[in-house]
Formats: structure tokens, sequence, C-alpha cells
């Protein structure tokens, strides 16, 4: 049989919406600390005191992590992965043998069975010595086959897949289309029902591992029909199966050893039995592995920021300007304390959101997604911070720094590695959209009828009814709070003065959002650089409540307690500058200026400032043209022995 040629469908932005929103993991069974600061109701008991990982479980993550830094010292290059875009076949083959493939699976199944927390810390520190072999740990194990499966997944394909994800199998996720990016319902690829299996065909874009993988889950809509519900549908595909051919080796500006290709499936034949949960449940399955899986980019950002540290302070205790090493100039010193600050803000949000995920107490969807957003945005400052004190010597790449005979510190790399996390698993804008509609949905549960066009009236009193019960209970507790007791929070210390504030400024935050709800109504989902900044304050006093958490455990336990104290300390404080100038920003601002601008833009008005340059883009289309069908180009697919 054959599929026929299809183009992305043609959506409206309310279909598209639907899509989005069906997708959701609506329910919300267990507490949730993010959730409840979004509402003004700061839970410190959900996450203090710091929860921590079993003694069996700390037996077996350091024991793994010794082995792993042996051979990341011993075994593994990373600028020689640089030099040649491409990490060598026999330092993939080396992580095999020694399990990293099947960090996150069952020992029933070959795998290690690490938790969360020793999963992330060894991407911490294989991303240190080489991001991309990072990113191909990751994308197998985070958002590849083996996380859907576990979530999933049957006992028949668990007992057939898993075995060999964990020893031996690279897996891929592959949803992005070259006209498909975070917009699902124009998803282009097919699934057509043909007796017992599935018959694919449609071309994937930026499949990360997807030309090394030997398995994939693949996205596809299945045409409804009898018998088939149809919908967007996950499955299980062998790498090598005929009809597949990766096309083409993306290059990127940094990561220059990922293998991310062009994928194009032409008649690919699945069995119905790899078809991951029913019809239609493709996009709730992606998103739920997400709401975990997103913690391992944090994890390298917080990575990088320790290596950021490290660089900065031997660098700049090193380098002498106008008598004194540049640390003691306050322009760099001020870099410095930031980086340092930060750096152990990222380790406090990724250790207690991971061990939040491994004690499966409290809903993380919206941790998970802070700490991915917050990860990216300051891992990427502070390798700028770093390239700026480094000077000219930040901007030169290694290998030319070893050529003239200086060490070889390859700060430029970390900021090209960095720059694609703001965008990877869900760009900065839309981790904004997503967390902003989890932040407001218990406002949309009560109150979304009054605001949709197309409810009739009846049930528009009805939810007026609804609202007007919950908003006489919750206004109220936003008046007053722990926040303004002097006492609150004594057992944290000097500390205490910034949990005070974090009560304080939820509540403030979940009175701008009503107020903002109230005035726009409809029109707040529009109001996308307005829902940024009430999602940045969010992340900010996340942020600044793990890290006391985490200075209050190191200062009970004995370990650098003070030292802990002060860095947390520091971070608050620049945390509160940050807040302050979003908050000012909420109701002062130009994004009115801003849409009368871009339209002017997209009008041609301002054509004329581009005058006096050339432009070195070829006429090339801006998105390429990939109907369904046979490929015409080479397989560069390679499997790795």
């Amino acid at each position: 049989m054959s599929a026929p040629t299809q183009r992305p469908p043609k959506v409206t932005e309310r279909e598209a919406r639907q899509v989005a929103e069906a997708a959701r993991q609506q329910d919300w069974h267990k507490p949730s600390f993010a959730k409840e600061l979004f509402l003004g109701r700061f839970r410190l008991d959900l996450i203090h005191p710091h929860p921590l990982p079993a003694d069996e479980d700390v037996r077996r993550g350091e024991a793994f992590l010794a082995k792993l830094r042996t051979f990341c010292e011993t075994r593994v290059d990373g600028a020689r992965i640089e030099r040649e875009a491409r990490i060598p076949d026999e330092t993939v083959t080396g992580l095999k043998e020694l399990g990293a493939l099947g960090m996150k699976i069952d020992p029933k199944y070959g795998g290690l069975g690490l938790t969360q927390l020793y999963y992330n810390r060894a991407l911490a520190l294989v991303g240190s010595v080489s991001p991309a072999l990072g990113a191909l740990l990751s994308a197998h194990q985070s958002i590849g086959v083996p996380q859907p499966l576990k979530l999933f997944g049957t006992q028949e394909q668990k007992d057939a897949f898993l075995p060999r994800l964990a020893r031996s199998d690279i897996s891929a996720f592959l949803l992005t289309e070259p006209d498909v990016g975070s917009d699902p319902a124009r998803l282009a690829t097919t699934a057509v029902p043909d007796g017992d299996d599935y018959v694919l065909d449609g071309v994937k874009l930026w499949t990360t591992n997807g030309v090394v993988a030997d398995l994939l889950v693949v996205m596809a809509r299945v045409p409804a029909s009898d018998g088939h519900r149809g919908g967007i549908t996950a499955f299980v595909v062998e790498g090598d199966s005929p009809g597949i051919t990766v096309e083409h080796r993306n290059a990127f500006m940094g990561l220059r050893g990922l293998e991310n290709g062009v994928t194009r499936f032409h008649q690919v034949r699945v069995p119905a039995a790899n078809r991951i949960g029913p019809e239609g449940s493709g996009l709730k399955i992606a998103l739920t592995t997400l709401n975990t899986g997103r913690l391992s980019l944090p994890a390298a950002c917080a990575g990088a920021g320790k290596w950021c540290l490290k660089i900065s302070r031997e660098w700049a205790a090193e380098r002498e300007q106008w008598g004194k090493p540049v640390a003691h100039h306050e322009a760099v010193g001020t870099k410095i304390s930031f980086i340092a600050a930060t750096a152990f803000a990222l380790e406090a949000v990724v250790d207690l959101a991971s061990q939040m995920a491994d004690e499966d107490r409290n809903d993380i969807r919206i941790e998970a997604a802070l700490a991915k957003l917050y990860g990216s945005e300051m891992s990427w400052r502070m390798a700028d911070e770093l390239v700026q004190i480094r000077g000219g010597r930040g901007y030169e790449t290694a290998d030319s720094l070893a050529a003239r005979g200086e060490r070889a510190v390859p700060a430029e790399q970390l900021l090209r590695d960095l720059r694609i996390n703001r965008i990877f698993e869900g760009s900065t804008e839309i981790m904004h959209l997503l967390i902003a509609r989890e932040a407001v949905d218990a406002h949309l549960a009560v109150a979304g009828d009054i605001i949709d066009p197309d409810k009739a009236f009846a049930d528009k009193a009805k939810a007026g009814a609804r609202a007007g019960g919950f908003y006489a209970r919750w206004l109220p507790k936003l008046v007053a709070g722990q926040g303004q007791l002097p006492g609150a929070y004594a057992e944290f210390g000097e500390l205490a003065t910034h949990l005070r504030y974090v009560e304080r400024t939820s509540r403030k935050l979940a009175r701008s959002t009503f107020y903002a709800m109230s005035r726009w109504q409809g029109k707040m989902e529009l109001k996308q650089a307005f829902l940024g900044r009430i999602v940045d304050i969010g992340a900010e006093l996340f942020a600044m409540s793990a890290a006391c958490v985490r200075a209050e455990l190191l200062r009970t336990t004995g370990e650098h307690g003070r030292e802990a104290q002060q860095l947390a300390d520091a971070f608050c404080r620049q945390a509160r500058l940050r807040v302050a100038e979003l908050f000012g920003r909420l109701w002062s601002n130009t994004d009115d200026l801003d849409r009368k601008v871009v339209d002017g833009v997209l009008a041609g008005k301002y054509t004329w400032l581009e005058e006096g340059i050339l432009d070195p883009s070829d006429d090339g289309p801006w998105i390429a043209d990939t109907p369904h069908g046979p490929s015409d180009h080479p397989n560069v697919h390679r499997k790795i022995p």
C-alpha cells in the first residue's frame, strides 16, 4: 500500500491550543511546592527538611560516579570531540561497557537503577568533560525510548527493549519536523494502520542521536478510521528498519559532537505491538516523559556553572592588572560573586527537584520546568561572564591557546555549547507559556468558562458562582502571612529574612496574577511578555527557597555550613534585585509600543534602516520542502559496534 503525500495540516490558533491543552496532564493528585508558590502559599514544609536519598541509593550512586570519573579522566578526550566534531566509537563503547546507557533502567532489565539524583550528577560529570557526550546520554535516557517505556510501556515491550537499551542500543526521540516545532497540532508524519502493522511516512528534523540510534520513539499521526480513534501516537521503531533514511547529519555552533540528523520514513512498517499506549496518547506521553526528563538539562547546566567558578577563581587570582589580581578589582569581583552564588543555587535547585522526583511524594512538573528554564538562562549568563573575565583569552579557542603555550581553557566553546539549552526541550519562550499555564490552572479550573467564548451563558453563570466562592476564600489569605512576622523561620538564622521575603513576595505575585486576569480576562493568554515576567519571578523565588534549604542542610550536617550560608545569602540578595526589576516591568514596560514596532517591521515600514549592508545568506527557502516519499539521499546512519 502507499501513503499519500501530506503537508502539515492547516490548523487555527484555537485548534492548536486545544491540541496542546488535551495533551496536558490535567489532574493534580499530589502537592506541588511551585504550584502553591504561584498561588501565594509558601509551603516550606514540602521541601524542608531537605529530602535525602536512602543509604543504599547513595552507596550505589557513589560507586558508579567513582568509576565514571575514572573513565572520563582516562578515556574521554573532550578536545578531540570538539576538534573532530564526532564522539569516537570507542568512547561510546566504553560507556556501554560501564553500564552508562542503563543508569536509570531497573536492574532487572540489566540497568544500574540509579536514582534521579545520581543520574543527574553523572550527567553533570560527563558534561563537564564533553557536553556533546552528556547530551548523547541524556537524549538516550531522559527523552529517548527507556523513559516512555518505563511510564507507559507494556510488560512485553519492557522485556523486549529495556535490556537492549541498558547495555547496547542507543535511542532517540523523534517529534520535531521541518515545519513543526512547538505546535504539534500540525504534525505531518503519518502512521496508517495496515493489518497488524502501521506504515510510517514522514520526515523528522533535529533528531538528537538519530544518526547513531538503534531504537527510536517516533510521534506520528494515525488517521481516524473504523476501529481506530486516531490522533498523534507514539511508536518504538527499529533504527535500521527498511524505509528509514538518515538523510543528513546536522552541524551546529556548539555541541559539535552531537549525532543529530534529518530522518525520513518511507513506507516503514512498524508492528502494532510497538505502539506505546493507545492511539492519540502520543503527546501526553511525550509531555509526561518530559516532566522528569527535563531535569537532565539543568543538571548539565549546574555542572557548567561549577566549571565556570573553578576557571574564574584560578584565572582571576593569577592574572594581575594595575598591581593586583583582577579578582580584587570590583568590576571583576562582582562577576565572580555572581558566578559563585548562582553555581550554588543551580545545584540546590537540581538536587532538590531530583530528590523530590525520587521520593515521588510531590508533583514536580512545574519544579522540573522551572529548573530547566532557570538553569539554561543562568548558566548562559555565567559562561558569558566567564568569557568576559578571561578577556581576549575567553574569546580565543582552546586549541589556539595551547598552540601558543597557554592553558587550553575552552571558555568560548562552553558559551557555544550552552546556547542550545535555551532552545532544547522547550525554548525559554515556550517554557514561559507552559509554566504560566500550570501556574494559573487553579484560576482556570474555577473561572475558565467565564472567559471561554464558546461557553453558553448558563455555563458562564455556573462558573461565576464557583469563582465567587473560590476567590472569597483565597483572596483574604493573600493579605498577611508568616513573612510579616519578624521571628518566622528563625531556625534558618540569617537566611530567615530571605524566606520571609519569599513568603511575602509569593503573595504579591499571586495578587499580581489575579489583577492581570481580572484586567485582561480572555486576552491574558496573549500577554506573553507579562506572563514571562510572572514565571521569571516564580523561578527566582523557587531558586531562593532551594538555596536556603540546601544551606540549612549543609549547616546541620557540618559540611561547609558557614560557607553555604554565605553563598545562599549572596544569591538571595542578588535574586531580590532581579525580582524587584521584574515586578517593576510588570506594569511599566514597552509591550504595547513593541507590538506597534513589530507591526511596522512586518509591514516593511523600516526597510530603509536595512540599507547599507549585504546579506551573505543564499536564496534558498526558509523551510525546506519535505514531501512524503522515498529518499534520494545516501543513508548516513551508522551503528556504533
